[in-house]
């Protein structure tokens, strides 16, 4: 029988918190007046995760344990867990426990009352992260929100739940790199959210370093907007103004004599348009790049086995186009 709630849990690397995950998510959702299953997407885990759930898989019957052959990312995990998820309402929640499990069943009370696709989980309190992590998430989401148009919440990540028909929608769509946090208000569906206080990490290191956070801001961006192209192109417009007008005044400056020999305006002028060039050709291969990685079709994940089913071979139930297994 087919669950009436899906928990999709990506995890890497996570072998000291599952133990404490399973403690609290397995109450909250044995207490449900719901079915449910918990699909945990190891996401080619080096440490002991693997051997700790199967030792959970053992003990927690609506456990499901799916393994990609190798690590593919953060979101590329969420998206292997949505593919495989059969509820007619979807959770994805991290396992780290910085957003707390004890919020689900709100989230699904409200999507049952309310009658919404979507249920943001939406950090009313993050007093445990950094000053610079609180100030530089608000100004990424203000900028995307600006940027693309969307209707990104503000404080709002991967913690969320939706409807089979927003899950169907986003496993139907062909784009890689998909950003969820992102992608989900793009659809549209009516929506609504639930405030909740991030807790610290229970256990283990963070898995998003400054540098996956800025692969992620720059798929959010050439993703969601194509506003970073009119900025080059403004860019190469003010630079040429900028250009003619330095020409002009060394000719009208030529003519009346006062011309001084000097290399300064001549390098701070190369200078300055050399940047602006490369500013826009980095602006348009970040482009350029996404449409290649488009092209290609390369899936973003493979997957090895399903607890559910065993070890998946090309000729099993087949995903979306965008995450095709081999």
């Amino acid at each position: 029988m087919r669950p009436e709630l899906s928990i999709v849990i990506p995890v890497y690397n996570e072998e000291d918190v599952l133990p404490l995950l399973a403690d609290r998510l397995r109450p909250v959702a044995d207490g449900l007046d719901a079915t449910y299953e918990v699909i945990t997407v190891d996401d080619g885990s080096t440490d002991a995760s693997p051997v700790v759930l199967q030792r959970l898989l053992r003990e927690w019957p609506q456990l499901r344990v799916v393994r990609l052959r190798a690590n593919a990312g953060h979101q590329a995990a969420i998206s292997a867990g949505l593919a495989s998820a059969r509820g007619a309402y979807v959770v994805t929640l991290d396992a780290d426990l910085q957003d707390p499990p004890e919020v689900i069943p709100e989230m699904l009370a409200r999507a049952r009352s309310q009658g919404v696709d979507v249920v943001y989980g939406v950090r009313s309190d993050r007093s445990t992260d950094s000053p610079f992590k609180r100030a530089s998430a608000r100004a990424f989401y203000r900028v995307i929100r600006l940027l693309s148009g969307t209707g990104a919440q503000v404080d709002a990540g991967d913690y969320r739940l939706m409807s089979r028909a927003t899950v169907d929608a986003i496993n139907a769509l062909p784009e890689h790199h998909r950003v969820l946090r992102f992608v989900v208000p793009a659809l549209g569906f009516p929506s609504d959210s639930v405030p909740y206080r991030r807790d610290e990490r229970a256990a283990g290191r963070s898995k998003y370093p400054l540098t996956a956070m800025i692969r992620l801001s720059l798929d959010s961006v050439t993703g969601f907007s194509t506003a970073p192209l009119r900025a080059a192109t403004w860019l190469g417009l003010l630079g040429g103004a900028a250009a003619f007008a330095l020409l002009a005044y060394a000719l009208v400056a030529s003519a009346a004599g006062q011309a001084l020999p000097g290399w300064t305006s001549t390098v701070v002028a190369v200078a300055g348009v050399g940047a602006v060039q490369l500013l826009c050709l980095g602006v348009l291969g970040e482009y350029v790049g996404r449409m290649y990685a488009h092209l290609q079709a390369r899936p973003t994940y493979f997957v090895a086995y399903d607890s559910l089913t065993g070890p998946v071979t090309a000729a099993d139930e087949p995903l979306p186009a965008e995450s095709r297994q081999a």
